[in-house]
């Protein structure tokens, strides 16, 4: 008979699904579609995990430090749009290509920004919460009383 532990869940696809970095298996937010016509839904969480109870906001005003992580996200993004525009049309200024690359990347980053503001939230919690194999372990629902 052997024992074998369970699988680590993967700490960049945890990230990316918006799981919680505790355990890697609850949800962070309530509905995973984060494109909604009304955009007081983007950030509708969880107080706390719903598998293991870690609670997301940390301290009172913790998401105001996500506002440089969606920072970085954006610039990155424009970085790599800026290459692959670059690459397959070109940029000069002799026929205005750099204002049109700056229309498609405005416009790209309008779309992306709910994601991106989720993700924002995301990354910055895996900055300060770690997996734990033991609380990953328990795998019992914990309930809580949700405003």
């Amino acid at each position: 008979m052997s024992t074998q532990q369970p699988r680590r869940p993967n700490y960049f696809v945890s990230m990316l699904t918006m799981k919680c970095p505790r355990c890697r298996k609850g949800d962070m937010f309530k509905d995973q579609h984060p494109f909604h016509i009304r955009f007081s839904k983007i950030f509708n969480m969880y107080d706390n995990c719903p598998v293991c109870g870690q609670k997301y906001e940390l301290e009172t005003g913790f998401w105001f430090g996500t506002g440089y992580v969606s920072y970085a996200l954006s610039v990155a993004f424009s970085v790599f749009n800026l290459i692959w525009y670059a690459l397959f049309f070109g940029i000069t200024w002799r026929d205005n290509s750099i204002f049109i690359w700056l229309g498609v990347n405005g416009v790209l980053l309008v779309l992306i920004q709910p994601w991106l503001m989720r993700l924002s939230r995301a990354i910055y919690l895996y900055f300060f919460v770690y997996y734990d194999e033991d609380t990953a372990a328990l795998e019992k629902p914990v309930h809580h009383h949700q405003k």
